[in-house]
């Protein structure tokens, strides 16, 4: 996993195809959550159609084998493919998963935390966490801690994360939103937050022996994730954010195609070079700017806030995650 191409040939527009182009991946394990729809299945056939070898983690088996077909027929080209049951809001389920993955004891060159909710009405998971929070951060910290042994040296661990981090910082004193009012945006943004910060401490923790992580943005796509706001609500929310990106002398964003949204998921994976991206934000196929605190969330086509690398704050989210876990790694 090397630079093929400079990574300044790529960009907001770049697409799978365009950031594999040339690359071999045969005798490469990759694991992709969240493969039943949308950058989960377009990441895992991008991979696999380069000769990797994907096991793709999925909460519905049936649904996943149906939208997964495209993967399948990529796979045949030199790749493989296949399903392993994985529930991120369920931590039985999570550890079921993780130990059968440890009982195989087959190695993974990349794991890539793909799945997700996003804005989703107030409930809890089934241990009782704040649903967003809960899957999005907490299912995958039990789960890549649990197998964290089976990254071989020199490996990677990428974690799916957005822009709406820029909508808040966690909230380690109210995760569960107890106290605070509830907002599905505000949630949101907690739980993308608490993916790159664990892409920091997991980075420091691992980088000894090789194993790289980052977080990435794939940018504003329209795919399930956005089940719960309308289409109408996304695009009066581009509409905003360029009206204000425009009075700032900025260009507007777009939304991107699904395999422009996985194009930085596989960059960051298996493209860029590791020290490149190791604790890092990458966004549009490189690696995003500090933006100070004073820049409003909605002027910003680009970037990363303070708060969300900060290496203190990671190892606060950590030792809660543990906490709240019940499990200490």
């Amino acid at each position: 996993m090397t630079n093929i191409l400079e990574t300044t040939a790529f960009g907001a527009t770049s697409t799978t195809d365009d950031v594999l182009s040339g690359v071999n991946l045969k005798g490469k394990r990759i694991l992709v959550t969240g493969v039943s729809a949308g950058l989960g299945v377009e990441t895992a056939r991008s991979l696999a159609a380069h000769g990797a070898h994907v096991v793709g983690a999925v909460r519905d088996l049936n649904k996943a084998k149906a939208a997964t077909e495209p993967v399948r027929a990529a796979a045949a080209n030199g790749g493989s493919f296949e399903l392993v049951e994985l529930d991120l809001a369920n931590l039985k389920n999570v550890r079921a998963c993780a130990d059968g993955l440890l009982a195989k004891g087959e190695p993974f060159d990349v794991i890539i935390a793909n799945a997700g909710v996003m804005a989703t009405p107030f409930g809890h998971t089934a241990d009782g966490f704040e649903t967003q929070f809960g899957t999005n951060h907490l299912g995958h910290f039990v789960l890549i801690n649990r197998i964290a042994s089976l990254i071989r040296a020199g490996g990677r661990l990428i974690n799916l994360s957005s822009a709406g981090h820029r909508m808040s910082n966690v909230d380690l004193e109210d995760p569960n939103f107890a106290r605070t009012p509830y907002d599905p945006m505000i949630a949101y943004g907690r739980s993308k937050t608490a993916n790159i910060l664990f892409s920091v401490a997991f980075d420091q923790r691992h980088r000894g022996r090789g194993v790289r992580a980052a977080a990435v943005h794939p940018g504003i796509i329209e795919t399930e994730l956005n089940r719960h706001v309308s289409r109408g609500w996304l695009e009066a929310r581009v509409e905003q954010i360029n009206r204000q990106l425009a009075a700032a002398g900025k260009p507007p964003i777009k939304l991107k195609s699904i395999p422009q949204g996985a194009a930085t998921s596989v960059w960051a994976a298996v493209v860029a070079s590791a020290d490149e991206i190791g604790g890092r934000y990458c966004e549009n196929c490189h690696v995003g700017g500090i933006v100070p605190a004073e820049v409003p969330a909605t002027v910003m086509a680009e970037g990363v806030r303070a708060y969300a690398i900060d290496a203190k704050t990671a190892e606060a989210l950590w030792k809660k995650s543990e906490e709240m876990a019940r499990e200490s790694f």
